[in-house]
């Protein structure tokens, strides 16, 4: 089964790339690498859920957000490289808009990482780092940025 037909039996689909709000690029090719920028879970509106992790916003809801800024990563690695069946996820650094007390950063980020596994399989498997922070652009309640490598 395709990753796209993954997607698609998940009730997923890849949104559009947004158009950066500042002076960088969504992702670039280096050689076999694809570097995609951090991207947060946008909602239907094509805003972002904001909040922060621990207060108003729960573990299981930012959960779901990390699901979102995966499923944003997916949509610029495609538009990088089209074929998704052929990329696999080296590394991911997850970022939790969170109160100091907040302490389920893995758990949070692992929303996006069960994404990777259930829409990539095993090449969805990675390194990652998950953190929290004091703040996130937009107030949003998760970032996550990625390395993919093309498998040609």
């Amino acid at each position: 089964m395709t990753a796209l037909i993954r997607l698609a039996a998940l009730g997923l689909s890849l949104p559009t790339v947004p158009t950066p709000v500042a002076n960088y690029v969504p992702g670039k090719r280096l050689g076999d690498l694809l570097y995609l920028s951090g991207q947060g879970p946008r909602d239907d509106s094509g805003g972002y859920h904001q909040g922060k992790v621990g207060a108003e916003v729960s573990a299981d809801q930012a959960y779901q957000h990390a699901r979102l800024a995966g499923l944003a990563l997916l949509a610029v690695a495609h538009s990088l490289y089209a074929d998704l069946d052929k990329l696999e996820v080296v590394k991911i650094f997850g970022m939790v808009n969170a109160t100091p007390e907040f302490g389920q950063h893995p758990q949070v980020i692992n929303g996006c990482s069960d994404l990777f596994v259930e829409v990539l399989g095993e090449r969805g498997r990675h390194a990652r780092s998950a953190v929290g922070m004091g703040s996130l652009p937009g107030n949003m309640t998760v970032e996550v940025e990625a390395i993919f490598r093309i498998l040609d």
